[in-house]
């Protein structure tokens, strides 16, 4: 049985994962409209809601701002699931900004304080993209980007809202192109068989090597770079590889001696000025937009299934965290890395693009097939998350049959 085909039990002690999406006008029937529309491919402010005071906490000024919401109402899971992890593609012109919160439901229909899992805008003139800390409750943790139901209450069904906010005088409102909800339930202990081929064995994607090592001290008002900046170095390897970027205008701001600029530009625009890291995933699917990509978070049951990805042509940004030792021939990071599945060898090895190497000529690796999947996959490794983008015009590749949608 190869590992598409995992997860067909309700056993409990089988990882499972669904992702809901909102991105087309039919996802939004039983959603709540309070000022805005879903109109031409896109949710928009229409009228606003409500007024409200903006502060932000990080340096910029406390400014008016006038608001609209939608919210996709109660949406039942498929199991019983302990995290949860919303992302989404929109863009924010200058004065414009979302906010995305999420409350749950547990198995005896009791509901959660709504979590703010986000406040964010494309960049960072007017407000400062960010996270809230301090959400704990008895329900659970809003953990930066994920929000992590209490041990033994697990989320039965959630509530997605995203508020749509331009500051006072602004002419224009945000866009939001599609919403996600990532949900999965990974037993600590669960330690599965070696996936078999799924059609990418000996396919490699040509994505551009960069590495994140010879960022060291750029930056450190954005974390640094080197060590911390795997996460900007893969999400700026993807939007290369898909022939976007940003214009040499847009970076004047970065040290001319800079081989690769676009990776300190990413970081700055997927940073987060509360968890103070370049890491939160969402933020870095989000980034794309601006380059007209699309993007999500969700979690992955198998490398069989990512092999799905590789035959469409669309790499894979991976999130794990390993011991030394536990993945041979890799760099080790205390707070975990991003790595690019950019395909497979012949033999089902992972060929990856690590941005944790010292120059660019060596971020391609290729890791052991069983060694990669098992630490990507477990629990205290990862998960499975990983992070796509994509062109629009680009389809991504069929669901697996008979299993819990996850793209």
């Amino acid at each position: 049985m190869t590992g598409e085909n995992r997860g067909r039990s309700d056993d409990p002690l089988v990882p499972r994962a669904v992702l809901h999406r909102w991105s087309e006008a039919h996802d939004f029937t039983r959603a709540v409209f309070r000022g805005t529309a879903w109109t031409d491919g896109a949710l928009r402010l229409e009228s606003a809601e409500a007024d409200e005071t903006f502060v932000d906490h990080h340096g910029h000024a406390t400014l008016e701002w006038e608001y609209a919401t939608c919210s996709t109402g109660w949406r039942d899971l498929p199991f019983p699931a302990e995290e949860l992890i919303p992302s989404w593609t929109a863009l924010t012109p200058a004065g414009t900004r979302l906010m995305v919160r999420l409350r749950v439901r547990d198995a005896a229909g009791d509901a959660s304080p709504w979590y703010v899992m986000a406040h964010w805008a494309s960049d960072d003139a007017v407000v400062h993209r960010t996270t809230v800390p301090g959400q704990t409750g008895p329900f659970g943790t809003a953990d930066v980007d994920v929000f992590v139901a209490a041990p033994g209450r697990p989320a039965s069904a959630y509530e997605l809202e995203v508020r749509l906010a331009r500051a006072r005088g602004a002419v224009e409102g945000p866009t939001v192109h599609a919403l996600h909800l990532a949900a999965s339930s990974t037993p600590p202990d669960h330690h599965q068989a070696v996936s078999g081929p799924a059609g990418a064995w000996g396919k490699v994607l040509d994505v551009p090597r960069r590495s994140q090592e010879l960022h060291t001290g750029h930056s450190p008002q954005w974390d640094g770079g080197g060590e911390a900046w795997s996460a900007p170095a893969c999400t700026a390897m993807l939007v290369e590889y898909f022939g976007h970027g940003p214009q040499t205008a847009e970076m004047a701001w970065i040290d001319p001696a800079d081989t690769a600029p676009q990776v300190d530009f990413t970081a700055r625009a997927v940073y987060d000025y509360a968890y103070k890291g370049c890491g939160n995933w969402a933020f870095n699917a989000a980034y794309p937009a601006r380059y007209g990509l699309g993007g999500m978070v969700t979690r992955l049951r198998s490398l069989s299934e990512l092999e799905r990805f590789i035959c469409a042509g669309i790499p894979v940004a991976t999130a794990q965290s390993f011991r030394i030792g536990e993945l041979a021939g890799a760099g080790y990071s205390p707070a975990g890395s991003i790595k690019i599945v950019c395909g497979f060898t012949p033999d089902g090895d992972v060929m990856v693009n690590d941005p944790l190497s010292a120059t660019d000529e060596e971020v391609r690796r290729v890791y052991r097939r069983g060694e990669f999947e098992r630490v990507w996959l477990s629990a205290s490794g990862g998960g499975g998350v990983v992070y796509l983008v994509h062109p629009h015009d680009l389809p991504l590749p069929a669901n697996v049959a008979g299993l819990d949608p996850n793209w």
